[in-house]
Protein backbone atom coordinates (compact mmCIF):
# COMPACT_ATOMS: atom_id res chain seq x y z
CA UNK A 1 0.00 0.00 0.00
CA UNK A 2 1.35 3.38 -0.87
CA UNK A 3 2.41 5.25 2.13
CA UNK A 4 0.16 8.91 1.83
CA UNK A 5 -0.12 11.59 4.68
CA UNK A 6 -3.91 10.40 5.10
CA UNK A 7 -2.72 6.69 5.71
CA UNK A 8 -0.21 8.06 8.10
CA UNK A 9 -2.51 10.90 9.85
CA UNK A 10 -4.81 7.77 10.51
CA UNK A 11 -2.47 5.85 12.74
CA UNK A 12 -2.72 8.57 15.31
CA UNK A 13 -5.76 7.51 18.02
CA UNK A 14 -8.91 9.92 18.39
CA UNK A 15 -9.50 11.55 21.87
CA UNK A 16 -12.20 8.19 22.37
CA UNK A 17 -9.59 5.59 21.32
CA UNK A 18 -10.24 2.77 23.40
CA UNK A 19 -6.38 1.54 22.59
CA UNK A 20 -5.05 5.01 23.63
CA UNK A 21 -6.75 4.60 27.10
CA UNK A 22 -5.55 1.35 27.63
CA UNK A 23 -2.11 2.61 26.91
CA UNK A 24 -2.61 6.15 28.74
CA UNK A 25 -0.76 6.90 31.94
CA UNK A 26 -1.50 9.53 34.55
CA UNK A 27 0.22 12.98 33.69
CA UNK A 28 3.44 13.34 36.17
CA UNK A 29 3.29 17.16 37.59
CA UNK A 30 6.79 16.83 38.98
CA UNK A 31 7.39 19.36 41.66
CA UNK A 32 10.65 18.46 43.85
CA UNK A 33 14.17 18.24 42.91
CA UNK A 34 16.52 15.61 44.66
CA UNK A 35 19.65 18.09 45.81
CA UNK A 36 22.02 17.17 48.81
CA UNK A 37 19.76 14.47 50.06
CA UNK A 38 16.50 15.90 50.41
CA UNK A 39 13.34 16.28 47.86
CA UNK A 40 12.89 19.88 47.78
CA UNK A 41 10.00 21.46 46.77
CA UNK A 42 10.33 23.36 43.34
CA UNK A 43 7.66 26.74 43.29
CA UNK A 44 9.32 28.02 40.04
CA UNK A 45 7.97 27.78 36.85
CA UNK A 46 7.52 23.96 35.25
CA UNK A 47 8.09 23.08 32.04
CA UNK A 48 5.06 21.24 30.01
CA UNK A 49 6.38 17.37 28.98
CA UNK A 50 4.50 16.72 25.18
CA UNK A 51 4.69 13.41 24.22
CA UNK A 52 5.73 12.58 20.27
CA UNK A 53 2.40 10.96 20.79
CA UNK A 54 -0.34 12.87 18.67
CA UNK A 55 -4.32 13.06 18.72
CA UNK A 56 -6.12 13.29 16.43
CA UNK A 57 -9.64 15.46 16.02
CA UNK A 58 -12.77 15.29 14.68
CA UNK A 59 -11.82 17.99 12.20
CA UNK A 60 -8.30 16.00 11.47
CA UNK A 61 -6.21 18.32 13.26
CA UNK A 62 -3.36 17.18 15.40
CA UNK A 63 -2.43 17.96 18.97
CA UNK A 64 0.48 16.66 21.08
CA UNK A 65 -0.50 14.69 23.70
CA UNK A 66 0.66 16.46 27.24
CA UNK A 67 1.83 13.48 29.97
CA UNK A 68 2.73 15.99 32.36
CA UNK A 69 5.44 18.36 33.76
CA UNK A 70 8.48 19.14 35.49
CA UNK A 71 10.85 21.62 36.93
CA UNK A 72 12.35 24.39 34.57
CA UNK A 73 15.76 24.71 36.65
CA UNK A 74 17.79 27.58 36.36
CA UNK A 75 21.53 28.49 36.47
CA UNK A 76 20.94 29.28 40.31
CA UNK A 77 19.66 26.10 41.28
CA UNK A 78 22.05 24.28 39.07
CA UNK A 79 24.63 26.02 41.39
CA UNK A 80 23.27 24.80 44.23
CA UNK A 81 23.04 21.16 42.96
CA UNK A 82 26.37 21.57 42.13
CA UNK A 83 27.62 22.24 45.65
CA UNK A 84 26.31 19.98 47.20
CA UNK A 85 28.40 17.57 45.27
CA UNK A 86 31.26 19.44 45.85
CA UNK A 87 30.41 19.18 49.65
CA UNK A 88 30.02 15.53 49.61
CA UNK A 89 33.22 14.76 47.64
CA UNK A 90 34.81 17.49 50.02
CA UNK A 91 38.26 17.15 48.39
CA UNK A 92 37.92 13.61 48.93
CA UNK A 93 37.26 13.45 52.19
CA UNK A 94 33.71 13.62 52.17
CA UNK A 95 32.05 9.62 53.55
CA UNK A 96 31.14 8.54 49.96
CA UNK A 97 34.78 8.71 48.53
CA UNK A 98 36.52 7.41 51.46
CA UNK A 99 33.98 4.20 52.05
CA UNK A 100 35.07 0.66 51.30
CA UNK A 101 33.79 -0.88 48.21
CA UNK A 102 31.88 -3.22 49.59
CA UNK A 103 29.92 -0.66 51.41
CA UNK A 104 29.51 1.38 47.98
CA UNK A 105 28.28 -1.78 46.52
CA UNK A 106 25.33 -2.20 49.35
CA UNK A 107 24.13 0.70 48.28
CA UNK A 108 24.06 0.23 44.69
CA UNK A 109 22.65 -3.08 45.39
CA UNK A 110 19.70 -1.15 47.31
CA UNK A 111 19.32 1.26 44.21
CA UNK A 112 18.86 -1.48 41.77
CA UNK A 113 16.20 -3.16 44.40
CA UNK A 114 14.06 -0.04 44.33
CA UNK A 115 14.89 0.82 40.72
CA UNK A 116 13.31 -2.77 39.91
CA UNK A 117 10.23 -2.73 41.65
CA UNK A 118 9.44 0.69 39.39
CA UNK A 119 10.11 -1.34 36.19
CA UNK A 120 6.44 -0.50 35.04
CA UNK A 121 6.41 2.93 35.48
CA UNK A 122 9.78 4.02 33.82
CA UNK A 123 8.82 1.37 30.58
CA UNK A 124 5.50 3.08 30.10
CA UNK A 125 7.28 6.53 30.72
CA UNK A 126 10.34 6.00 28.13
CA UNK A 127 7.25 4.68 26.04
CA UNK A 128 5.85 7.82 26.29
CA UNK A 129 8.15 10.22 26.08
CA UNK A 130 10.46 9.08 23.57
CA UNK A 131 7.54 7.42 21.21
CA UNK A 132 10.00 3.98 21.87
CA UNK A 133 7.98 0.59 21.35
CA UNK A 134 6.58 -0.64 24.90
CA UNK A 135 8.62 -3.90 24.28
CA UNK A 136 11.90 -1.99 23.45
CA UNK A 137 11.22 0.46 26.23
CA UNK A 138 11.28 -3.12 28.87
CA UNK A 139 14.24 -4.11 26.95
CA UNK A 140 15.76 -1.33 27.70
CA UNK A 141 15.20 -1.02 30.98
CA UNK A 142 16.15 -4.98 31.74
CA UNK A 143 19.14 -4.01 29.72
CA UNK A 144 20.34 -1.40 32.51
CA UNK A 145 19.55 -3.31 35.62
CA UNK A 146 21.62 -6.49 33.97
CA UNK A 147 24.41 -3.53 33.48
CA UNK A 148 24.06 -2.26 36.68
CA UNK A 149 24.38 -5.90 38.08
CA UNK A 150 27.67 -6.52 35.71
CA UNK A 151 29.26 -3.61 36.98
CA UNK A 152 28.55 -4.65 40.64
CA UNK A 153 30.56 -7.74 39.84
CA UNK A 154 33.36 -6.31 37.98
CA UNK A 155 34.37 -3.26 41.02
CA UNK A 156 34.05 -6.60 43.48
CA UNK A 157 36.22 -8.71 41.09
CA UNK A 158 38.56 -5.15 40.67
CA UNK A 159 38.89 -4.63 44.22
CA UNK A 160 39.53 -7.56 45.16
CA UNK A 161 42.67 -8.34 42.43
CA UNK A 162 43.59 -5.13 44.08
CA UNK A 163 43.78 -6.32 48.00
CA UNK A 164 47.22 -7.34 48.36
CA UNK A 165 50.39 -5.44 48.86
CA UNK A 166 53.13 -5.46 45.85
CA UNK A 167 57.04 -5.76 46.91
CA UNK A 168 59.57 -4.16 44.23
CA UNK A 169 62.63 -3.12 44.18
CA UNK A 170 62.93 -2.30 48.58
CA UNK A 171 59.52 -1.20 48.26
CA UNK A 172 56.28 -2.17 49.56
CA UNK A 173 52.94 -0.92 47.82
CA UNK A 174 48.99 -1.10 47.98
CA UNK A 175 47.29 -0.29 44.80
CA UNK A 176 43.68 0.54 44.09
CA UNK A 177 41.47 2.89 42.36
CA UNK A 178 40.75 5.95 43.40
CA UNK A 179 37.50 8.59 42.82
CA UNK A 180 38.15 11.63 40.05
CA UNK A 181 35.80 13.97 42.06
CA UNK A 182 32.83 15.64 41.04
CA UNK A 183 31.12 14.48 37.51
CA UNK A 184 28.98 16.26 35.60
CA UNK A 185 26.72 13.26 33.66
CA UNK A 186 24.44 14.03 30.38
CA UNK A 187 22.59 11.71 28.72
CA UNK A 188 20.53 11.61 25.68
CA UNK A 189 17.25 11.07 24.60
CA UNK A 190 17.54 7.95 22.47
CA UNK A 191 18.41 5.84 24.82
CA UNK A 192 17.87 7.98 28.55
CA UNK A 193 18.10 5.67 30.88
CA UNK A 194 20.75 2.79 29.49
CA UNK A 195 23.19 5.39 28.21
CA UNK A 196 22.82 7.34 31.11
CA UNK A 197 22.78 4.68 33.58
CA UNK A 198 26.06 3.07 31.40
CA UNK A 199 27.90 6.76 32.71
CA UNK A 200 26.14 7.74 35.54
CA UNK A 201 26.32 4.01 37.67
CA UNK A 202 30.29 3.31 37.00
CA UNK A 203 30.67 6.90 37.80
CA UNK A 204 28.85 6.93 41.71
CA UNK A 205 30.52 2.98 42.24
CA UNK A 206 33.93 4.48 41.73
CA UNK A 207 32.97 6.67 44.77
CA UNK A 208 32.44 10.21 42.99
CA UNK A 209 29.65 12.64 43.41
CA UNK A 210 27.55 13.47 40.65
CA UNK A 211 25.34 16.56 39.18
CA UNK A 212 23.23 15.05 36.89
CA UNK A 213 21.53 16.52 33.76
CA UNK A 214 18.59 14.62 32.59
CA UNK A 215 17.97 14.72 28.55
CA UNK A 216 15.59 17.38 26.78
CA UNK A 217 13.41 14.65 26.19
CA UNK A 218 12.97 11.93 28.92
CA UNK A 219 13.25 13.72 31.82
CA UNK A 220 9.69 12.24 33.53
CA UNK A 221 11.06 8.92 33.64
CA UNK A 222 13.14 9.58 36.39
CA UNK A 223 10.79 10.90 38.54
CA UNK A 224 9.54 7.34 39.90
CA UNK A 225 13.37 6.47 40.70
CA UNK A 226 14.28 10.32 42.82
CA UNK A 227 13.61 8.36 46.14
CA UNK A 228 15.16 5.82 45.56
CA UNK A 229 18.55 7.45 44.55
CA UNK A 230 17.70 9.49 47.64
CA UNK A 231 17.57 6.24 49.98
CA UNK A 232 20.08 4.24 48.55
CA UNK A 233 22.94 7.11 48.64
CA UNK A 234 24.57 9.52 51.16
CA UNK A 235 23.24 13.33 50.98
CA UNK A 236 24.99 15.14 48.26
CA UNK A 237 26.22 11.83 46.10
CA UNK A 238 23.09 11.96 43.59
CA UNK A 239 22.24 15.90 42.63
CA UNK A 240 19.74 16.64 39.81
CA UNK A 241 20.25 19.82 37.64
CA UNK A 242 17.57 21.16 35.52
CA UNK A 243 16.94 23.78 32.70
CA UNK A 244 18.66 24.70 29.44
CA UNK A 245 21.43 23.00 28.93
CA UNK A 246 23.06 25.73 26.66
CA UNK A 247 22.37 27.72 30.19
CA UNK A 248 23.51 25.65 32.90
CA UNK A 249 26.11 23.51 31.79
CA UNK A 250 28.56 26.15 30.78
CA UNK A 251 28.25 27.60 34.14
CA UNK A 252 29.12 24.59 36.04
CA UNK A 253 31.52 24.20 34.19
CA UNK A 254 33.34 27.64 34.50
CA UNK A 255 33.02 27.18 37.98
CA UNK A 256 36.16 24.97 37.60
CA UNK A 257 34.70 22.30 39.97
CA UNK A 258 33.50 20.22 37.04
CA UNK A 259 36.18 17.09 37.33
CA UNK A 260 34.94 14.90 34.70
CA UNK A 261 32.30 15.66 31.78
CA UNK A 262 30.03 12.60 30.93
CA UNK A 263 28.46 13.94 27.57
CA UNK A 264 26.64 11.63 24.87
CA UNK A 265 26.01 14.85 22.29
CA UNK A 266 27.97 16.42 19.57
CA UNK A 267 31.30 16.93 18.79
CA UNK A 268 30.59 20.59 18.65
CA UNK A 269 29.46 20.83 21.49
CA UNK A 270 31.51 18.55 23.50
CA UNK A 271 34.44 20.96 21.92
CA UNK A 272 32.33 24.15 23.16
CA UNK A 273 32.30 22.74 26.60
CA UNK A 274 35.53 21.50 27.55
CA UNK A 275 37.29 24.94 26.75
CA UNK A 276 34.83 26.38 29.08
CA UNK A 277 36.85 24.95 31.81
CA UNK A 278 39.42 27.50 33.39
CA UNK A 279 41.42 23.91 34.16
CA UNK A 280 41.03 22.13 30.91
CA UNK A 281 44.54 19.84 32.63
CA UNK A 282 42.46 18.71 35.43
CA UNK A 283 38.96 17.88 33.55
CA UNK A 284 38.33 14.58 31.94
CA UNK A 285 36.32 13.63 29.41
CA UNK A 286 34.01 10.83 28.81
CA UNK A 287 32.20 11.26 25.32
CA UNK A 288 30.21 9.68 23.46
CA UNK A 289 29.87 11.69 20.35
CA UNK A 290 28.84 11.61 16.48
CA UNK A 291 29.09 8.30 14.44
CA UNK A 292 28.12 8.18 10.67
CA UNK A 293 28.48 4.47 10.48
CA UNK A 294 28.99 2.97 6.75
CA UNK A 295 27.98 -0.78 5.46
CA UNK A 296 30.30 -2.16 3.17
CA UNK A 297 28.50 -4.43 1.20
CA UNK A 298 30.63 -6.85 -1.36
CA UNK A 299 29.89 -8.28 -4.55
CA UNK A 300 29.87 -11.74 -2.87
CA UNK A 301 27.81 -11.24 0.08
CA UNK A 302 24.84 -12.96 1.04
CA UNK A 303 22.28 -9.88 -0.17
CA UNK A 304 19.31 -11.43 1.78
CA UNK A 305 21.00 -11.17 4.51
CA UNK A 306 22.67 -7.68 4.19
CA UNK A 307 19.50 -6.02 3.02
CA UNK A 308 17.87 -7.41 6.58
CA UNK A 309 21.26 -6.57 8.21
CA UNK A 310 20.97 -3.32 6.98
CA UNK A 311 17.79 -2.27 7.77
CA UNK A 312 17.86 -3.02 11.18
CA UNK A 313 20.72 -1.26 11.92
CA UNK A 314 19.47 1.76 9.74
CA UNK A 315 16.17 1.92 11.37
CA UNK A 316 15.84 0.63 14.98
CA UNK A 317 14.09 2.95 16.87
CA UNK A 318 13.44 4.94 13.70
CA UNK A 319 17.20 5.40 13.01
CA UNK A 320 18.15 7.03 16.54
CA UNK A 321 21.04 5.34 17.61
CA UNK A 322 24.49 6.30 17.38
CA UNK A 323 25.29 3.03 16.04
CA UNK A 324 22.74 3.06 13.29
CA UNK A 325 24.17 2.40 10.06
CA UNK A 326 24.17 5.92 8.04
CA UNK A 327 25.47 5.25 4.70
CA UNK A 328 25.06 2.11 2.83
CA UNK A 329 28.11 1.85 0.21
CA UNK A 330 26.84 -1.35 -2.17
CA UNK A 331 29.09 -2.84 -4.96
CA UNK A 332 27.98 -1.60 -8.12
CA UNK A 333 27.58 -5.25 -9.33
CA UNK A 334 24.74 -5.97 -6.53
CA UNK A 335 23.29 -2.51 -6.38
CA UNK A 336 19.97 -3.76 -8.25
CA UNK A 337 19.24 -6.75 -6.33
CA UNK A 338 20.31 -5.41 -2.98
CA UNK A 339 18.20 -2.64 -3.30
CA UNK A 340 15.42 -4.98 -4.22
CA UNK A 341 16.02 -7.09 -1.32
CA UNK A 342 16.04 -3.86 1.03
CA UNK A 343 12.72 -2.08 -0.32
CA UNK A 344 11.57 -5.83 0.31
CA UNK A 345 12.42 -6.67 3.98
CA UNK A 346 11.32 -2.58 4.22
CA UNK A 347 7.72 -3.10 3.02
CA UNK A 348 7.63 -5.56 5.98
CA UNK A 349 8.05 -3.22 8.79
CA UNK A 350 4.78 -1.61 10.16
CA UNK A 351 4.51 1.87 11.48
CA UNK A 352 2.46 3.34 14.32
CA UNK A 353 1.35 3.95 17.77
CA UNK A 354 4.45 2.84 20.20
CA UNK A 355 1.85 0.49 22.37
CA UNK A 356 0.71 -0.96 19.11
CA UNK A 357 1.44 -4.70 18.52
CA UNK A 358 4.28 -5.60 15.65
CA UNK A 359 5.02 -2.11 15.22
CA UNK A 360 8.71 -0.97 14.80
CA UNK A 361 8.21 2.09 13.34
CA UNK A 362 6.84 4.96 16.07
CA UNK A 363 6.72 8.73 16.53
CA UNK A 364 9.91 11.17 16.25
CA UNK A 365 10.22 12.78 19.87
CA UNK A 366 8.84 16.42 17.79
CA UNK A 367 7.73 17.72 14.97
CA UNK A 368 11.16 19.68 14.56
CA UNK A 369 13.07 16.69 14.23
CA UNK A 370 10.61 15.49 11.28
CA UNK A 371 11.58 18.94 9.78
CA UNK A 372 15.25 18.16 9.89
CA UNK A 373 14.52 14.88 7.99
CA UNK A 374 12.68 16.58 5.83
CA UNK A 375 15.20 19.23 4.90
CA UNK A 376 18.23 16.64 4.50
CA UNK A 377 15.85 14.76 2.13
CA UNK A 378 14.88 17.60 0.41
CA UNK A 379 18.55 18.81 0.33
CA UNK A 380 19.43 15.39 -1.13
CA UNK A 381 16.59 15.19 -3.80
CA UNK A 382 17.57 18.89 -5.28
CA UNK A 383 20.86 17.75 -5.93
CA UNK A 384 19.71 14.35 -8.26
CA UNK A 385 19.42 11.81 -5.41
CA UNK A 386 15.60 9.13 -5.92
CA UNK A 387 13.84 8.04 -3.45
CA UNK A 388 13.57 4.29 -4.49
CA UNK A 389 10.65 3.20 -1.68
CA UNK A 390 7.21 4.01 -2.61
CA UNK A 391 5.88 7.01 -0.06
CA UNK A 392 9.40 7.52 1.49
CA UNK A 393 10.02 10.53 3.27
CA UNK A 394 6.02 11.38 3.54
CA UNK A 395 5.36 12.97 6.96
CA UNK A 396 2.70 13.98 8.80
CA UNK A 397 2.96 15.29 12.33
CA UNK A 398 5.87 13.14 14.31
CA UNK A 399 5.49 10.78 11.77
CA UNK A 400 7.94 10.20 9.03
CA UNK A 401 7.64 7.17 6.86
CA UNK A 402 11.45 5.95 6.01
CA UNK A 403 13.44 6.68 2.86
CA UNK A 404 15.67 4.90 0.95
CA UNK A 405 17.93 8.06 -0.93
CA UNK A 406 19.81 6.42 -3.93
CA UNK A 407 22.37 7.94 -5.43
CA UNK A 408 23.44 9.96 -2.59
CA UNK A 409 26.75 11.73 -3.45
CA UNK A 410 29.42 14.56 -2.16
CA UNK A 411 27.56 17.48 -2.69
CA UNK A 412 24.88 16.41 -0.18
CA UNK A 413 24.54 16.57 3.09
CA UNK A 414 23.37 13.15 3.99
CA UNK A 415 26.78 11.52 2.27
CA UNK A 416 28.80 13.06 5.20
CA UNK A 417 26.01 14.98 8.39
CA UNK A 418 24.50 12.59 10.46
CA UNK A 419 21.14 12.27 9.81
CA UNK A 420 20.03 10.28 13.31
CA UNK A 421 16.55 9.42 11.86
CA UNK A 422 14.76 7.36 9.17
CA UNK A 423 16.54 8.39 6.29
CA UNK A 424 18.93 5.50 4.43
CA UNK A 425 21.50 6.81 1.99
CA UNK A 426 22.63 4.42 0.09
CA UNK A 427 26.06 4.68 -2.91
CA UNK A 428 27.54 2.73 -4.88
CA UNK A 429 31.38 1.86 -5.53
CA UNK A 430 33.99 -0.01 -8.12
CA UNK A 431 36.74 -0.08 -6.76
CA UNK A 432 36.54 -0.93 -3.24
CA UNK A 433 39.11 1.78 -2.19
CA UNK A 434 36.43 4.25 -3.11
CA UNK A 435 34.47 2.45 -0.06
CA UNK A 436 37.54 2.53 2.17
CA UNK A 437 38.07 5.92 1.63
CA UNK A 438 34.97 6.54 2.80
CA UNK A 439 35.95 5.19 6.05
CA UNK A 440 38.87 6.47 6.14
CA UNK A 441 37.72 10.36 5.68
CA UNK A 442 35.17 10.10 8.01
CA UNK A 443 35.50 12.77 10.59
CA UNK A 444 34.03 10.14 12.99
CA UNK A 445 35.26 6.18 13.52
CA UNK A 446 33.12 4.45 15.89
CA UNK A 447 32.15 1.60 14.00
CA UNK A 448 31.54 -0.22 10.27
CA UNK A 449 29.86 -3.15 8.98
CA UNK A 450 31.94 -5.07 6.49
CA UNK A 451 29.35 -7.78 4.38
CA UNK A 452 31.39 -10.21 2.55
CA UNK A 453 32.01 -14.10 2.46
CA UNK A 454 35.65 -14.43 0.59
CA UNK A 455 37.62 -15.04 3.92
CA UNK A 456 40.96 -13.23 1.95
CA UNK A 457 38.35 -9.95 1.25
CA UNK A 458 37.16 -9.90 4.57
CA UNK A 459 40.80 -10.39 6.15
CA UNK A 460 42.63 -7.81 4.29
CA UNK A 461 39.79 -5.29 4.63
CA UNK A 462 39.65 -5.77 8.34
CA UNK A 463 43.19 -5.17 8.56
CA UNK A 464 42.55 -1.71 6.99
CA UNK A 465 39.19 -0.80 8.87
CA UNK A 466 40.30 -1.72 12.29
CA UNK A 467 42.95 1.49 12.08
CA UNK A 468 39.55 3.88 11.26
CA UNK A 469 37.23 2.49 13.54
CA UNK A 470 36.78 0.79 16.80
CA UNK A 471 34.14 -2.19 15.54
CA UNK A 472 33.81 -4.16 12.41
CA UNK A 473 30.71 -6.08 12.49
CA UNK A 474 31.18 -8.79 10.39
CA UNK A 475 27.70 -9.88 7.96
CA UNK A 476 25.82 -7.87 10.48
CA UNK A 477 24.50 -4.61 11.99
CA UNK A 478 26.75 -2.16 14.35
CA UNK A 479 25.84 -2.39 17.61
CA UNK A 480 26.78 -1.58 21.26
CA UNK A 481 26.33 -4.95 23.25
CA UNK A 482 27.34 -7.34 24.35
CA UNK A 483 28.28 -4.30 27.39
CA UNK A 484 31.31 -6.15 28.55
CA UNK A 485 32.83 -5.85 24.96
CA UNK A 486 34.75 -1.50 24.48
CA UNK A 487 32.27 0.69 23.22
CA UNK A 488 34.36 4.02 22.06
CA UNK A 489 34.98 5.56 19.18
CA UNK A 490 38.12 7.12 16.82
CA UNK A 491 38.38 10.43 15.54
CA UNK A 492 35.25 12.88 16.60
CA UNK A 493 32.90 9.95 17.66
CA UNK A 494 33.83 9.44 21.36
CA UNK A 495 36.79 10.25 23.98
CA UNK A 496 37.44 7.68 26.71
CA UNK A 497 35.93 3.57 26.64
CA UNK A 498 32.40 2.82 28.07
CA UNK A 499 32.04 -0.54 28.95
CA UNK A 500 31.69 -3.00 32.14
CA UNK A 501 35.26 -2.47 32.92
CA UNK A 502 36.62 -0.28 30.94
CA UNK A 503 33.68 2.25 32.44
CA UNK A 504 35.51 1.55 36.16
CA UNK A 505 38.95 2.93 34.64
CA UNK A 506 37.62 5.55 33.27
CA UNK A 507 35.98 7.04 36.52
CA UNK A 508 38.97 6.94 38.66
CA UNK A 509 42.71 6.72 38.74
CA UNK A 510 44.97 4.53 40.10
CA UNK A 511 46.61 5.67 43.83
CA UNK A 512 48.79 4.22 46.05
CA UNK A 513 50.39 3.90 49.81
CA UNK A 514 53.63 3.27 49.46
CA UNK A 515 56.58 2.51 51.97
CA UNK A 516 60.17 1.43 52.18
CA UNK A 517 60.10 -2.42 52.79
CA UNK A 518 61.77 -1.90 56.33
CA UNK A 519 60.54 -3.58 59.48
CA UNK A 520 59.03 -0.98 61.09
CA UNK A 521 56.95 -0.37 57.61
CA UNK A 522 55.45 -3.70 57.63
CA UNK A 523 54.69 -3.60 61.43
CA UNK A 524 52.58 0.20 61.08
CA UNK A 525 50.78 -1.29 57.66
CA UNK A 526 50.32 -5.03 59.48
CA UNK A 527 48.67 -2.87 62.50
CA UNK A 528 46.74 -1.19 59.91
CA UNK A 529 45.25 -3.85 58.25
CA UNK A 530 44.81 -6.11 61.43
CA UNK A 531 43.00 -3.43 63.21
CA UNK A 532 41.32 -1.94 60.50
CA UNK A 533 42.63 1.73 60.51
CA UNK A 534 41.97 2.45 56.91
CA UNK A 535 39.28 1.89 53.80
CA UNK A 536 42.11 2.00 51.72
CA UNK A 537 45.09 0.05 53.45
CA UNK A 538 43.42 -3.36 53.33
CA UNK A 539 43.23 -6.85 52.32
CA UNK A 540 40.17 -7.91 52.65
CA UNK A 541 37.88 -9.77 49.76
CA UNK A 542 34.51 -8.76 49.15
CA UNK A 543 32.33 -11.98 49.00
Amino acid sequence: MMMSRDNLSLLFPTADDAALHEAAIAPIEQRSVLVNGEMRDWIGPVKNVLSPVMVRGSNGGLTQMRIGSHPSGDVATAITALDAAVAAYDSGRGAWPTMRVSERILAMQRFLAGMCARRAEVTRLIMWEIGKTLADSEKEFDRTVDYVRQTIDAVRNLDNANSRFEIVEGVIALIRRTPLGVVLCMGPYNYPLNETFATLIPALIMGNCVVFKPPRHGVLLFEPLLEVFRAAFPPGVVNFAYGEGAEIVPTLLETGQINVLTLIGSSRVADHLKKLHPKTNRLRAILGLDAKNAAIVMPDADIALAAKECLLGALSFNGQRCTALKMLLVHRDVADSFISALQAELAQLKIGMPWAPDVTLTPLPSVEKVNQMSALLDDAVTKGARILNAGGGTAVGTLFYPAVVYPVGPSMRLFREEQFGPLIPMSNFEDVDLALDYVATSEHGQQVSLFARDPDVIGRMSDVLVNQVCRVNLNCQCQRGPDVFPFTGRKDAAEGTLSVTDALRSFSIRSMVAAKYTSPSREILNTIVEERHSNFVHTGFIL
